[in-house]
């Protein structure tokens, strides 16, 4: 056929007969076996020795293909070795042009399945294939296709469409595994999504194959942060940021000084990467961090449109919050106050970088954002009065109690908490933190006596999938409570509820939470809650599966109906005896 002959055209142009100059010969010919005969002499292999092994094998039955194939692959496999080893040998100009002459030569038989990885291995060893020939591979897909990662960087660095092409399907596979680990149907307080250590991420697919692609080509490199940035802006979506990071440590693990010592981020993140790792900011480390950031010098400011990417990395956000609320818990015993603390500051300082880098890379304005007063003189040592209520309440149960009767628990919220929850970023995320950390605490006095601020937070933080997922893991911990029909009405009806028909998410974190549950939820609570949970027209395909695994679990519970016959009915059902607040 056509492809056939475009396959083998390039033997021409070599001086080497092919397939058509044979039927040319034996149409004008007049003793066809001669004409053969003479074909095969002139195009054989021409070694003397030869000339008698030949008919020998002929004897034997093996076919003249079968021998010719056999000589030709050894000495594919040569040449191959030979390309390689040029590569590596003599003076660098002397070996390129000795590979680019071999190009010349052998590019016309690129099609040829059988010499096409020879043409494929000269290119991979140039650092500069010429421009027609990568226009050639461009433009011919199974040709790009079948080229080196090295010889199709080339053609990326000068296509950002094509290079973007490739790139765009292992981004939304990025994002879609980061999602389905938040909506695990695991659920543990032990592993969560931020429990994989900085290393372990840097070896997921996607990083490793973006990796790959980028080789140490920083144009490239450059192109992948450039997709990051506008997607990231496109979308709000924060795992990007995360992307952002692993991508620049990866390259750090690989010791690729071509690219890290030109990213201005790069001891930054790789400082922050430790603390990531320890899931705490220790004072050395914070005065390292300080001093990057105190070093941003004038003329340089958009380098803090990179920090602040860097910084509202999840898992940077994170650790910070985490490092935030240890430290309160420090200065409450210490009897200091926040703005007496450099550390918190610097701590709250990076959070605010990381809160603001949508706005800072939207804006293109690149300075850091302010630190409202309020938040250090009002906010947080609310929350240190929440601490102390805590040791008060649990100092107070261990005094031997006289006429007065036990103390309660304080249950009214301090008006400013809610409304620095409602209007300031910074505080709510700090807020949340301090939610999860008393629920892994089991303090569920505490739970619910905060609980009524999370219905109204700043930009729906709390009915985000993070949070959404890091506390349905530590609501875990307090499982027998969900026997209570106090403690289900303030969690489910109080808050959860109160966004299900609005937030597809939050719909699909509590029938993750009570699948999980759903065993230790008061029978009757059940029921409503199965009522109020059921999909809607507009509910997606994850909420109806969710809804059917919830209800299949619910129909395997109900005892058969001859079970219920048979239960005496003079036995009273003891009364549920509350357990003294736990710890």
């Amino acid at each position: 056929g056509p492809a056939q002959a475009e396959m083998y055209a390039g033997l021409q142009e070599l001086g080497v007969a092919n397939g058509e100059d044979l039927k040319e010969t034996l149409t004008n010919c007049t003793e066809p076996l001669k004409a053969i005969e003479q074909f095969q002499t002139e195009n054989g292999v021409l070694l003397p020795s030869l000339q008698y092994a030949l008919p020998f094998l002929d004897l034997h039955g093996t076919p003249r293909l079968e021998f010719h194939q056999s000589v030709f692959d050894e000495l594919r496999e040569k040449l191959l070795e030979r390309v390689s080893a040029i590569a590596l040998e003599g003076k660098v100009e002397e070996r390129y042009k000795k590979l680019e002459d071999l190009l010349e030569k052998s590019f016309s038989l690129v099609k040829m399945p059988s010499i096409q990885p020879v043409v494929m291995c000269v290119m991979k060893h140039l650092p500069k294939v010429p421009e027609k020939k990568l226009k050639l591979v461009m433009a011919d897909k199974d040709l790009y296709k079948a080229c080196a990662v090295e010889v199709k960087r080339q053609i990326w660095q000068d296509n950002q469409a094509l290079f973007g092409d490739e790139v765009s399907p292992l981004l939304k596979q990025y994002i879609l595994e980061k999602e389905n680990i938040l909506f695990s149907n695991d659920i543990s307080f032990l592993q969560n999504f931020f429990s994989p250590s900085p290393k372990t991420r840097r070896q997921g697919e996607v990083v490793q194959k973006l990796t790959q692609m980028i080789g140490k080509n920083v144009k490239l490199y450059d192109m992948v942060l450039q997709f990051l940035r506008t997607l990231f802006l496109r979308t709000r979506n924060v795992h990007y940021c995360t992307l952002r990071a692993e991508l620049l440590m990866s390259l750090h693990d690989l010791e690729i000084s071509e690219i890290c010592t030109v990213d201005p981020c790069h001891k930054f993140t790789w400082c922050l990467d430790a603390c990531i790792r320890e899931k705490f900011v220790d004072n050395k480390r914070a005065r390292e961090l300080q001093g990057f950031l105190d070093g941003v010098k004038k003329g340089q400011e958009q380098v803090l449109g990179d920090l602040s990417m860097i910084l509202c990395d999840p898992f940077a956000i994170n650790t910070l919050a985490l490092s935030t609320i240890r430290h309160l818990q420090d200065l409450v015993g210490q009897d200091t106050l926040p703005r007496e603390s450099p550390d918190l500051l610097l701590l709250l300082r990076m959070l605010s970088l990381g809160q603001g880098a949508w706005d800072m890379i939207d804006s293109q304005v690149f300075k850091e954002p302010k630190m409202e007063a309020e938040l250090i003189t009002r906010f947080l040592p609310l929350l240190m009065s929440f601490v102390v209520d805590d040791h008060t309440f649990t100092v107070d149960q261990k005094l031997p109690s006289e006429e007065k009767g036990p103390i309660p628990y304080p249950s009214a919220i301090p008006e400013a908490f809610t409304k620095f929850l409602q209007e300031n970023r910074i505080a709510c995320e700090i807020g949340l933190y301090y939610i999860l950390h008393i629920t892994k605490q089991r303090n569920k006095n505490a739970f619910l006596r905060l609980l009524p601020a999370l219905v109204e937070t700043f930009s729906d933080l709390a009915f985000s999938d993070i949070f959404l997922h890091l506390l349905t893991g530590n609501l875990t911990l307090l499982g027998d409570e969900f026997a209570l029909e106090e403690f289900c009405t303030s969690l489910f009806d109080g808050f959860f509820l109160t966004a299900c028909s609005r937030k597809e998410n939050v719909h699909r974190h509590v029938l993750r939470l009570l699948l999980h549950l759903h065993h230790k939820v008061a029978p009757a609570k059940l029921e409503s809650l199965q009522k109020a949970l059921e999909p809607t027209k507009q509910s997606g395909e994850a909420v109806k599966e969710l809804y059917n695994q919830l209800t299949e679990k619910l129909e395997l519970r109900k005892p058969s109906p001859a079970e219920v016959t048979e239960t005496p009915s003079m036995e009273l059902p003891l009364p549920t005896v509350p357990t003294p607040a736990s710890r």
